[in-house]
């Protein structure tokens, strides 16, 4: 049926720009450590470059919610990749660190714009009924992104050098704000609605205007889920090294395909069985790539656990999102996905601080091995939220009787 249509102009626009999106920024994260080293950078001059982006990232998504319903969530999404373009484009201007730290943060406040308007749009044009597939395709172009930005970053940047590869990653961000200009805006209905909602929430906690209440459980589990992913994702070129194991890039290869394959069926299982088919066995999935990244010598062993890991955060992610979209209301998923997406990258952050930490401690093995917990203690509250629903709508039932 048309109403339940997935593959409308709107979703394809916002795919591609989400993709190009995080092709720019995928290619930057092997390179500009390195042009900021060839600049007099030391490491903690470095650290703050890394930092600050997801740092002004976080802050500004707390924002954007109330925003999007005074402004629209159009217009302030190409105002945040307009702004992520200014920023790519200007690295190569940065001649000191204090340029350089200047515009990471820039580019990280139109990261954060985007990226959260991005999610809000996508789940806005989505049908209700395709939610779990439809948000799990929208993923496939960060994972994507993620397997051959980095890629693409170091070999303009050996083959061509530090200009072209800014170019490059301007043009990519030109051709995402191209296709968010065609995206299909809300209605002048629609933004009165968001405007007069934004205007009752204002009679609220002032803190509900920046944290969803509503979604703290499936937040809490993308916080842990992005704890262990900052130690693994962090620390895997280094355990490839201590391990004797060479070629360890062709780890990230094969996460960026597991996850781009289970997104495939992972979705719709999700829409038609709900999601604990999906959120159950993927904490599995990953519990077993961290455990096998602990006994892993040799190559066939890391790509195994690749295939596992992979498999389990392709299919968490776009899940947990849904789980959040269908928790609020249309005018809350600017603040429920904000919400969301912070409690991943704050995850992130501090997990690879302390995930290195324990390293430094233990060894890269035990510290895969220690990741595995996190999803442990996600499964365990997981599992207390449903029985708590469940004996809760059980009490609801007996009293309607």
């Amino acid at each position: 049926m048309k109403e339940n249509a997935l593959w409308t102009r709107t979703f394809v626009l916002i795919l591609l720009s989400n993709l190009f999106l995080f092709l720019a920024l995928e290619m930057l994260l092997p390179t500009l450590p390195i042009f900021a080293a060839d600049h007099g950078g030391t490491d903690t001059q470095i650290g703050l470059i890394i930092g600050l982006f997801t740092f002004s990232a976080i802050f500004l998504r707390l924002f954007v919610g109330v925003l999007s319903n005074h402004f629209g969530k159009k217009l302030l999404l190409i105002f945040g990749v307009a702004i992520s373009l200014i920023g790519t484009g200007s690295y190569l201007a940065a001649t000191t660190m204090t340029v350089m730290l200047s515009l990471r943060l820039l580019h990280g406040v139109g990261f954060g714009i985007a990226t959260t308007l991005y999610g809000t749009v996508a789940s806005d044009v989505i049908p209700a009924a395709r939610r779990g597939e439809g948000l799990g395709l929208f993923g496939t172009g960060n994972a994507l992104a993620i397997s051959v930005g980095p890629f693409i970053g170091v070999w303009l940047m050996d083959e061509y050098g530090f200009p072209t590869m800014f170019v490059i990653g301007a043009i990519f961000l030109a051709v995402a704000l191209l296709c968010t200009l065609f995206v299909k805006g809300e209605s002048k209905e629609e933004r009165e609605k968001a405007k007069k909602a934004a205007r009752v929430l204002e009679q609220g906690p002032v803190w509900t205007r920046f944290v969803e209440p509503k979604v703290v459980i499936p937040s809490l589990i993308v916080v842990l889920t992005g704890f262990a992913y900052g130690g693994v994702i962090g620390f895997i070129t280094l355990f490839g090294i201590e391990a004797g194991i060479s070629n360890i890039g062709y780890y990230f290869l094969v996460v960026a395909i597991s996850q781009f394959l289970i997104r495939l069926v992972s979705g719709r299982l999700f829409d038609t069985h709900g999601r604990m088919w999906v959120v159950l066995p993927s904490g599995i999935l990953c519990i077993v790539g961290c455990v096998l990244l602990y006994y892993t010598h040799s190559m066939s062993t890391l790509l195994l656990a690749a295939v596992f890991y992979g498999a389990g955060l392709g299919a968490l992610i776009p899940a947990l999102q849904a789980w959040v979209i269908d928790m609020v209301e249309p005018h809350r998923r600017g603040v429920a996905t904000a919400t969301f997406y912070n409690g991943f990258d704050l995850g992130i952050g501090l997990g690879a601080i302390v995930m290195g930490m324990i390293a430094t401690w233990t060894s890269y093995a035990m510290m895969f091995l220690i990741s595995s917990l996190f999803y442990v203690v996600y499964l365990v509250i997981y599992f207390g939220y449903e029985a708590r629903l469940k004996k809760k709508i059980s009490v609801k039932g007996r009293i309607s009787i």
